[in-house]
């Protein structure tokens, strides 16, 4: 009976010529490679990029018809009503629109407010890619009506923001790892610009080189799978339409380079403007503290009403539906076109390039939500345009049309403002897909990033996070060994030999202790040179041993020797360069006085302690986020030369600081020290700490009293 039951319960063969296909082959392994748990997390990370690829594609495609929604009922709605005033109801349709925003913006969601790559920035380098789910919804509202109802700003910002706390929602759903929930965030920023501009490419390095400000390796699979989904979705539903024509040009001399030179330079210093100008209105916003928030978007689409009067008296409009819509209104891609074919006249280029940058800071510094990626695409086609007609006027015979140096220009001005040469030459490489005209373009990039790099260290979107206290520092990880000092873990009881001992007796000395090798000592106890067992081990090939001492073989010149204060990290450096197995610890003052010896199983104990630190840190830094929710603020402040905490460990500050409050790590020059409690402050140190809002303010008086 048990042996019918057991026969029964064996499933029946499956068809022998199933088994023979190469289909079920594949699957088969397919299936045989996904049970195995990388290959699982590799698939579950593609399958959730494609997901956020998909939702940014229809999100870029859904934010599209909103505008054009909010546009229609803005202005075919606004003629309707403000009829009687003639062209003067453009005075009225952005301040209404302001309202609106302002409302939202303040009610529902802050992080709606301005041009949302830096919120997304912030989001991936200090909330483990955490953005609320609710921020899409209340930008793409914000955005849409801001941009419908005139703002002079830009949809590839809200794009951006939009499929990254898309990306995130999704990680938060499945529980995943801070990791691989910025890796979505990336995804999404990346589907949004693709979405947008159809450019995959140039997506996917916007979000590696702007939103997680590194090209890797592990995000960019994952990365360019989204952007490639959200382009398909885009042009399923509006076709393979660019943003604006981009006809072919070509590097007509090799002397045109001196032209793209002086364009680049020009692209730099109109970036920096542009920066400024934003954030000077935002300041003088900032400063009206008793004027309801809310409010201010609609003073800034008052002043927005001014230039829009301005332009359609002045014949700077374009065509919608049969009416003319004022130059500076709205994202501004209906001018973009008409300046790289070189269609509109000099004198409405240079206008056009004045009022937009007078228009895009009121509409951003007064709280309007949007971005800035489109008004320097904008800035820079109109100057380029110019300029692309005073040198082709001066030069006509070995310079390209004045449209060429409009799309140059376009790159240059993003680049300056931005920091992200890459990103700009490969969009715009992407649209044209003429390699003629990419030489001038990484040119001029190249040249306006470098420049505006040299004089403005921040970017349009760290400049703003650098403003609230929030300092990036683009890199991945802080090396962990460079929170350690070589005092904390040197050996301070140590073996040394005296210059004098023979070498029958280091003999002895090296099987007693089965060293690799000796900090060597002079009468005085002061450094005289470093033995190695392989000096010890030539000695014997060379002869008796007999007679001769430690002075006759040891290394006496260029010994490499560490300072306490310096990292773990350089002294492994040295170690490593130079291959020793130990480093004798010196005074700085006095490179002959030993203190110490710095050996591998000290590099391994560092490691250990600073293992130990970071584990502590983010536990301190998990449960003070816990607490404060989005509640918490990072603040950056130098300790003054008079201070009473310079020269003070850190234990002794301790009281004198908010409970809700934390030191995350102290930046001395080009040290990064991860503190502990007797860690020593001294004046002039950089530190970074990590507060609740509610006494951030009480943080920076008590390091900012004498």
């Amino acid at each position: 009976m048990s042996e019918q039951l057991t026969t029964t319960e064996i499933p029946t063969p499956l068809p022998k010529t199933r088994p023979n296909t190469r289909l079920w082959k594949l699957w088969l392994y397919l299936s045989e490679q996904l049970g195995k748990e990388r290959n699982t997390e590799w698939a579950v990370v593609m399958s959730t990029a494609t997901v956020v690829g998909l939702g940014a594609g229809l999100g870029a495609v859904v934010f599209r018809v909103l505008i054009e929604t909010m546009q229609k009922v803005a202005f075919d709605g606004g003629a309707h009503v403000f009829g009687f005033l003639g062209d003067y109801f453009f005075f009225f349709v952005p301040s209404l629109g302001g309202v609106i925003v302002g409302l939202l913006v303040y009610f529902f969601a802050r992080e709606a407010k301005g041009h949302g790559v830096p919120e997304v920035m912030e989001a991936v380098a200090l909330k483990g890619g955490r953005i609320r789910p609710r921020v899409a919804v209340i930008k793409s509202l914000a955005s849409s009506v801001c941009i419908g109802s005139g703002g002079s700003v830009g949809r590839e910002g809200p794009i951006v923001q939009i499929g990254s706390a898309l990306g995130s929602t999704i990680g938060q759903w499945l529980h995943m790892s801070p990791e691989r929930i910025r890796s979505l965030v990336a995804c999404g920023a990346a589907g949004g610009i693709s979405a947008t501009f159809n450019a995959p490419i140039g997506g996917s390095i916007f979000a590696l080189e702007v939103i997680l400000g590194e090209i890797h390796a592990s995000y960019f699979g994952a990365v360019v799978m989204s952007a490639v989904i959200a382009d398909v979705v885009a042009q399923a539903f509006e076709g393979s339409v660019r943003a604006f024509p981009v006809p072919a040009y070509d590097l007509v001399s090799p002397w045109e380079l001196i032209l793209y030179t002086i364009l680049g330079v020009l692209a730099a210093v109109t970036s920096i403007l542009y920066a400024k100008l934003i954030y000077r209105m935002e300041d003088v916003f900032d400063g009206w503290k008793r004027f309801p928030e809310y409010l201010k978007p609609a003073v800034g689409g008052l002043v927005l009403g001014v230039i829009g009067i301005v332009c359609v008296q002045g014949g700077y409009t374009f065509m919608r539906d049969g009416r003319a819509i004022p130059g500076v209104f709205g994202v501004g891609y209906e001018l973009v076109g008409p300046a790289l074919l070189g269609n509109l006249a000099v004198g409405t280029a240079l206008a056009l390039l004045a009022l937009k940058l007078i228009a895009t800071a009121f509409t951003l510094g007064s709280g309007g939500s949007g971005g800035v990626f489109a008004p320097s695409l904008f800035v820079g086609s109109m100057l380029g345009m110019v300029f692309g007609h005073v040198a082709h006027s001066a030069f006509p015979d070995i310079t390209a049309p004045q449209g060429a140096y409009a799309l140059v220009g376009m790159a240059a001005v993003f680049a300056g403002a931005a920091h992200a040469p890459a990103t700009a030459i490969l969009i715009l490489f992407e649209m044209t897909g003429d390699y003629g005209i990419i030489l001038p373009l990484m040119f001029a990039t190249v040249i306006s990033m470098i420049i505006s790099r040299a004089i403005e260290p921040e970017s349009i979107y760290t400049l703003k996070l650098t403003r609230r206290g929030v300092k990036l520092h683009r890199k991945r990880e802080v090396d962990l060994l460079e929170g350690i000092t070589v005092a904390e873990v040197m050996t301070q009881d140590f073996d040394t030999v005296p210059y004098t001992m023979s070498l029958d007796a280091l003999v002895e000395e090296f099987e007693r202790t089965h060293h690799h090798g000796f900090t060597v000592i002079d009468e005085d106890g002061c450094l005289y040179g470093i033995v190695a067992l392989g000096d010890l081990e030539e000695a014997m090939l060379s002869g008796p041993l007999a007679g001769r001492t430690v002075a006759d073989i040891a290394t006496t010149s260029d010994v490499i020797v560490a300072h306490a204060n310096d990292t773990i990290a350089s002294a492994l450096w040295d170690m490593s360069t130079h291959r020793v197995g130990r480093l004798p610890v010196v005074e700085r003052r006095n490179i002959r006085r030993l203190v110490g010896v710095l050996r591998r199983k000290d590099i391994i104990r560092a490691y250990e302690h600073a293992i130990a630190r970071r584990t502590e840190t983010s536990h301190r830094l998990k449960t003070l986020r816990e607490a404060h929710g989005e509640q918490v603020r990072v603040l950056e402040v130098d300790i003054p030369r008079s201070h009473t905490f310079a020269g003070q460990p850190v234990c002794n500050i301790a009281s004198d600081l908010p409970t809700d409050c934390i030191l995350v790590y102290v930046r001395r020059g080009k040290q990064v020290i991860i503190p502990h409690g007797n860690t020593m402050l001294h004046a002039g140190d950089h530190l970074v700490m990590l507060s609740s809002i509610d006494c951030s303010a009480e943080v920076i008086d008590t390091l900012a009293a004498p």
